[in-house]
C-alpha cells in the first residue's frame, strides 16, 4: 500500500487517512441508500393513498345516486377530491425531498407512473370533471357507471405502479442491508489490518529495541536488534546497534585502554617527579656549576644516561664551553671542552631556543662533524639546549651506552627542564649583577660621604697646618695656640666623623629593628654632643623591605649628623608613624636653620640634603625639607604602603 523507504509517519498517516476516507465513502453511500429508501417509502404511501383516494370517489358517487343530496355542495366536494387527487399525483411525479419523496427510477416505474397518470388524466377525471359541470340525476346516474369502469382500469394501474415501487424498495433495502454487513466486515478487517500494520512497525520494533535494552542492560554486549523496516524505528534499531557494537568495542579494550591509561599517568607522574626534584633544586642559593652539577646528576638517573655534561655560551666568542661533566673520559674532555656554535649536533642544538636533538651515533641522520662521541662508545646522544626568554644559554647532553629511543614525551620533558636550568642560570646571574650593582652603589656613596665629611675635614686640617708653619716661621706665639686649638678641634671632628661612619655602615648588619636602631643613634648624638632628643613612635604597620629599612635608618643618621655639625640646636627629635597609608618618620631641631631658597650645592650641609634625597629615591620614597633661619628644620620622609612587606 505503501513506497518502501517511507517514514513511519506517512505510513500511519496514510493508513489511517485510507481507513477513513473507505468508511466515509459506505457510510456516505448507506446515508444515500436510506434517504432514498424513506422517500420511496413516502411514494409508496402516496401511491397506495390514490387507490383508497379511487375507491372514495367511486363511493362518493354510489352514495350520491340513491340519496337526496344538495347537488351544488356535493358538485364542490367532489371537485375537492379530484384536486387532492391531483396534488397527491402531482407530488409523485415531482417529488418533495423535504419529506423527503421519491418515486424509484429503475425498472419502468416512471412509465408506470406516467401511464397511470394519463390513464386517470384522460378517462377517470373528465368523468367526473363532467359530474361537477352536471350534478343532476340522470347524468349522476349515467356518469357513475362509466366511472366505476374507469375507476377499475385506474386501481389496476395504481396497483401496477406500488407493486413495482414495493419491489424497488425491497431491493434498495437489500442493498443497504449488505452495504451495512459489507461496512461491518470493513471494521473488522481494518481493524486486524490496522492491528498488524501497528504490530509490524511500532509494537515489534519496541519489543526487538526493550529486549535489546535488557541484554545490554544484563552485560550481554553481543546484542543486536533487527532493522525491520527503513523508518524511524530503523533508525533507531541501527543506531541502537551502533551503540551496541562501540559498547562492545569499549568493554573489549577496556583492560588495555586502562593499562595505557596508567601507563600515561606513570609517564607523567614520573616526569612531574623530575620537574618537582629539579626546580626545587634550581631554588637553591647556588653557584652556576653547582646548579649546573645537581641538575645533570638528577637528569641522569632518571634518565639512565651513562654520562651527561653541561655547556654554556660564551657570547663574545660564541662558543660552547663545557663547566661540568659527569662520566667522561679524558681523551673525550680534550676534543669537547669548546666547541663552535652551530658546529655539530650540540652546536646546533645551541643555536635553537627550547630544542632537543637526539643522535643515533652508528646511524646518524644529523650533520656530525666530530667524532668524539663515536670514539668514548655511546650509541645514542642528546643535546637540549638551555634557554632563558627565548634566548639560548647553553646546551646540556646525555650520552647512552645503548640503544636509547627517545620519544616526543621525553623530548618535551627535556626541553621543559633546559628551560628551567636556563631560568635558574639567567636568575643566578642576575643576582650576582644586582649585588655588584648594591655593592657599587654603597661605595659611591661611602666615597661621597667621605669627601663631605672627612676629605673637608683633612683640608681644613692642612690648612691649618700651613697656617701652624707660617706662624712658626714669624714666632707668632699667639697665632700659634689658636692654630693648634683648632688643629685639635679639627682631628677630634674628623675622629667622630670616621667612627659614626663606621656606625653607620655596621648598622645594616647589627640593627634588625628600626625603631631600636634610630633610639640607639639618638643616644649616640645625645651623649656626643649633650643635645636633649626625644623619639615618638606611633602606629602599627607590616615591616619594611630590609633594604627599605636600612635605607630609612641612613637617611635619619644622615639628619642627624647634619644636627651635630651645621645645625646648633638645643633639642632634637624623631617621630615615626605607621598606618594603612605607609610610613612617615619626621627629624626636627631647634637650631639656626637656614633659607630653602638657597643653592643646592651651597655649603656641606645641602650635599647631605642631596644624599639624603636620593636615598629616598631608591626606595620609593617622597623627601621633604622645611626649614627657615632661626627657627629649625624639619625633615620629613613618606614611604607608601606600596613599598612595605606583608609580615
Amino acid at each position: 500500500m505503501f513506497i518502501r523507504g517511507s517514514g513511519l509517519s506517512v505510513k500511519i498517516t496514510g493508513m489511517l487517512l485510507g481507513f477513513f476516507l473507505v468508511a466515509l465513502a459506505a457510510i456516505a453511500l448507506t446515508l444515500f441508500i436510506s434517504w432514498h429508501l424513506e422517500g420511496a417509502a413516502a411514494a409508496i404511501n402516496d401511491a397506495g393513498s390514490l387507490r383508497m383516494r379511487v375507491y372514495r370517489l367511486a363511493h362518493h358517487l354510489a352514495r350520491a345516486d340513491v340519496e337526496k343530496i344538495d347537488r351544488s355542495a356535493f358538485a364542490a366536494d367532489l371537485q375537492k377530491r379530484i384536486d387532492d387527487f391531483d396534488a397527491v399525483l402531482s407530488v409523485l411525479r415531482r417529488g418533495d425531498p423535504s419529506r423527503p419523496l421519491f418515486v424509484p427510477r429503475e425498472d419502468g416505474i416512471p412509465e408506470d407512473l406516467a401511464e397511470m397518470a394519463e390513464n386517470w388524466a384522460k378517462r377517470s377525471r373528465p368523468i367526473l370533471s363532467s359530474i361537477v359541470a352536471d350534478p343532476s340525476a340522470q347524468n349522476l346516474h349515467l356518469r357513475g357507471l362509466e366511472f366505476d369502469a374507469a375507476a377499475e382500469a385506474c386501481v389496476d394501474s395504481i396497483n401496477e405502479l406500488v407493486l413495482r415501487m414495493e419491489q424497488s424498495y425491497a431491493r434498495n433495502t437489500n442493498i443497504l442491508r449488505t452495504s451495512q454487513v459489507i461496512l461491518v466486515a470493513l471494521a473488522v478487517i481494518g481493524t486486524i489490518l490496522l492491528l498488524r500494520f501497528f504490530f509490524l512497525t511500532v509494537i515489534r520494533p519496541v519489543f526487538e529495541l526493550h529486549e535489546g535494552v535488557k541484554r545490554m542492560g544484563q552485560e550481554d554486549f553481543d546484542a543486536r536488534v533487527p532493522v525491520l523496516a527503513p523508518d524511524e524505528f530503523g533508525e533507531l534499531s541501527a543506531g541502537f546497534n551502533r551503540m551496541a557494537a562501540h559498547l562492545q568495542n569499549v568493554y573489549d579494550t577496556l583492560e588495555e585502554r586502562v593499562a595505557a591509561k596508567t601507563r600515561s599517568l606513570e609517564e607523567k607522574n614520573r616526569e612531574l617527579e623530575i620537574l618537582y626534584d629539579v626546580v626545587a633544586f634550581l631554588r637553591e642559593p647556588n653557584d652556576v656549576d653547582t646548579l649546573c652539577k645537581g641538575f645533570l646528576e638528577r637528569v641522569q638517573k632518571t634518565l639512565g644516561a651513562s654520562a651527561s655534561s653541561a655547556r654554556l655560551l660564551d657570547l663574545e666568542s660564541r662558543n660552547l664551553c663545557m663547566i661540568v661533566h659527569d662520566g667522561l673520559g679524558e681523551d673525550f674532555l680534550d676534543r669537547e671542552e669548546v666547541l663552535a656554535c652551530g658546529e655539530c649536533v650540540c652546536g646546533e642544538a645551541a643555536q635553537g631556543s627550547g630544542l632537543s636533538l637526539t643522535l643515533d651515533v652508528r646511524n646518524a641522520s644529523l650533520a656530525v662533524t666530530r667524532d668524539a662521541c663515536q670514539r668514548a662508545g655511546f650509541r645514542t646522544v642528546s643535546a637540549t639546549s638551555i634557554t632563558a626568554s627565548k634566548r639560548a644559554l647553553g646546551v646540556f647532553n646525555l650520552y647512552f651506552d645503548h640503544a636509547q629511543p627517545i620519544g616526543d614525551a621525553d623530548r618535551q620533558l627535556l626541553e621543559t627542564l633546559g628551560q628551567q636550568l636556563g631560568i635558574a642560570i639567567e636568575n643566578q646571574r642576575l643576582h650576582a649583577r644586582e649585588r655588584e650593582l648594591a655593592v657599587s652603589e654603597e661605595r659611591n656613596l661611602l666615597a661621597r660621604e667621605l669627601h663631605d665629611s672627612i676629605a673637608q675635614g683633612l683640608a681644613f686640617l692642612n690648612l691649618q697646618v700651613q697656617m701652624l708653619e707660617r706662624a712658626l716661621a714669624e714666632q707668632r706665639a699667639e697665632d700659634v695656640r689658636t692654630t693648634v686649638e683648632m688643629l685639635r678641634r679639627g682631628i677630634q671632628e674628623s675622629y667622630e666623623d670616621v667612627r659614626e661612619l663606621l656606625v653607620h655602615f655596621r648598622t645594616r648588619v647589627e640593627q634588625q629593628d628600626l625603631d631600636a636602631a634610630i633610639a640607639a643613634a639618638l643616644r649616640r648624638l645625645a651623649e656626643q654632643t649633650g643635645i636633649a632628643t626625644d623619639l615618638d613612635v606611633q602606629g602599627d604597620g607590616a615591616p619594611l623591605d630590609p633594604e627599605a629599612e636600612t635605607q630609612v635608618l641612613y637617611i635619619v643618621q644622615e639628619a642627624l649628623s647634619n644636627v651635630r655639625k651645621h645645625a646648633g640646636a638645643s633639642t632634637v627629635s624623631v617621630s615615626v608613624r605607621r598606618g594603612r597609608d605607609g610610613l612617615a618618620v619626621t627629624v626636627r631641631d631647634d637650631g639656626i636653620g637656614f633659607a630653602e631658597d638657597r643653592d643646592a650645592t651651597d655649603g656641606e650641609a645641602h650635599i647631605g640634603l642631596q644624599i639624603m634625597r636620593e636615598r629616598a629615591m631608591r626606595i620609593g620614597g617622597r623627601f621633604a625639607v622645611r626649614s627657615s633661619p632661626g627657627r629649625g628644620t624639619e625633615i620629613r620622609l613618606e614611604l607608601p604602603r606600596t613599598n612595605e612587606v606583608e609580615a
